[in-house]
């Protein structure tokens, strides 16, 4: 067998439901390599020891009594900390939300976790109010890539997708403000689904409320699905929320996939082009598709620069929006995102108006692409992970080819694609139209079968590509 912390929580299950391992076991082995790997990573900012296994040993009568409340029931499942938790702070990466202001109920993702027996363990980390691509804040330091310690997992969603691919779980909840699962995904080799707009119900909404989605972050396509059928269960605290689909989104992986129309855009139409690396991967990446049956031609989707202009407006605005409800907290943010609050406040009322109005003149043209095409393969950033600390002048701490789908809603994908020349993973990005999350998932699970690659960072940590980090603070329970 392999080695638990390689283990998908789909081959978890399996083992719980013959006995061969228990939830307490799997928790235990999660909690020890977490302190293995705790200083070197930096994936969590808080971890609850004494709650995991409470839950695990619950898990396990359970199952002893053949009463599983689900196929996630004992798996362990991280959050990030800019959702809420019950049991656990909520602090949104921020030195600004003070002791006071932290404790949240359950979002409702957390939740139906809960409700199915997963195993809430731990809160990972994000910059400042998930402002950015890389995971790094005042208040918990920075993270780093398993794949290379001395590079960024990216970001907002670093923690959650460090940790998974550290073996730190085989789950995390991640959220997606314009490329905040995609982008670590992709940085980090596992799989991130960002879901349509109002998939997943999501409450609080967080400072970039009508971008935010929640979405599964996982080495499988299958273990992401299975975590899609449970957090798209409804609940009435998220007006943006979409009708509940009943549809088992893990059961449709199983079904045939019609012959697909896929749109290969390289650069989406942007000036801006991916690293020779990657549109080499790309073009690969393209080849197993149509080995699959799928018809695959050139063509780059219409308003993207549109949206990435709109999605600077409406960013800002929200920034300046979220300083103003902090009051004098606000001087504690990141300087980063201080720069974003200023930008915010220099627009003119009428623009974020104008945003929203051309976002739906982009939507129409992008509706009418998608009546010819069923998904968009592209890159998912134009770069390889970045160093810790690198000019990101030059490497854009923004994220380029991943917002368009949040200004209009698109179910989108990161795949792993396979290791680059310097060992660090290739992400690959397919998006859907609007609503059709299935097909997202179904195309993403027959190319990771046919590619045979689950994206687990198998090479070892070292301390010497460690970078000292004297911000960095870590808070446990026990």
């Amino acid at each position: 067998m392999s080695p638990l912390h390689h283990l998908s929580a789909t081959e978890l299950v399996g083992h719980f439901a013959t006995r061969t391992l228990s939830p307490v076991e799997v928790v235990q082995a999660l909690l020890a390599r977490h302190e293995a790997l705790a200083e070197e990573l930096n994936a969590f900012c808080f971890m609850n020891r004494e709650s995991a296994l409470l839950q695990a040993r619950a898990s396990e009568a359970r199952w002893r009594a053949g009463k599983a409340l689900s196929t996630l029931d004992g798996i362990p499942v991280s959050i990030k900390d800019n959702l809420g938790t019950d049991d656990m702070p909520t602090r949104f990466g921020s030195l600004a939300v003070s002791p006071e202001r932290m404790q949240l109920p359950d979002s409702p993702a957390v939740r139906r976790l809960r409700d199915a027996g997963a195993v809430i363990f731990g809160k990972t980390t994000l910059p400042d109010f998930a402002h950015k691509i890389t995971t790094d804040s005042p208040l918990s330091g920075t993270t780093r890539n398993p794949w290379n310690l001395a590079h960024t997992p990216g970001g907002s969603s670093g923690g959650a997708a460090a940790a998974v691919a550290a073996g730190l779980g085989p789950l995390a909840l991640g959220t997606d403000g314009g490329g905040s699962i995609r982008i670590p995904a992709a940085f980090s080799g596992i799989y991130g689904f960002k879901p349509s707009f109002g998939r997943v119900p999501h409450h609080p909404r967080g400072a970039f409320a009508l971008l935010s989605h929640v979405g599964p972050m996982a080495r499988t396509v299958e273990d992401a699905a299975s975590m899609m059928n449970i957090i798209s269960r409804p609940d009435p605290r998220d007006w943006y929320a979409l009708p509940y689909d009943p549809t088992d989104y893990r059961a449709a992986l199983r079904t045939p996939l019609h012959r697909l129309r896929v749109a290969l855009s390289p650069s989406l139409g942007l000036d801006r082009q991916a690293a020779p690396e990657i549109q080499a991967a790309l073009k690969r990446s393209a080849r197993i598709l149509e080995s699959m049956g799928a018809h695959v031609e050139l063509a780059d989707p219409p308003a993207v620069l549109q949206c990435l202009q709109i999605h600077g407006v409406l960013w800002s605005a929200f920034a300046a929006r979220l300083a103003d409800s902090l009051g004098d907290a606000a001087h504690t943010l990141d300087a980063s995102l201080k720069a974003l609050v200023e930008a915010g406040r220099q627009l003119p009322p009428h623009c974020i108006l104008d945003a929203l109005a051309r976002r739906g003149d982009a939507g129409r043209e992008v509706n009418e692409f998608f009546t010819r095409y069923d998904l968009v393969m592209c890159p998912v950033h134009p770069t390889l992970p970045p160093a810790l600390g690198e000019d990101l002048q030059l490497n854009p701490p923004y994220p380029v080819y991943t917002p368009w789908c949040n200004q209009l809603g698109l179910p989108a994908a990161s795949l792993y694609a396979g290791p680059a020349d310097n060992g660090l993973p290739i992400g690959l990005q397919l998006v859907g139209r609007q609503y059709d999350d299935s097909t997202v998932l179904k195309a993403s699970h027959a190319f990771q079968q046919a590619t045979g690659q689950a994206g687990v960072a198998e090479h070892p940590f070292s301390a010497k590509t460690r970078q000292p980090d004297s911000t960095q603070r870590h808070r446990d329970t026990a």
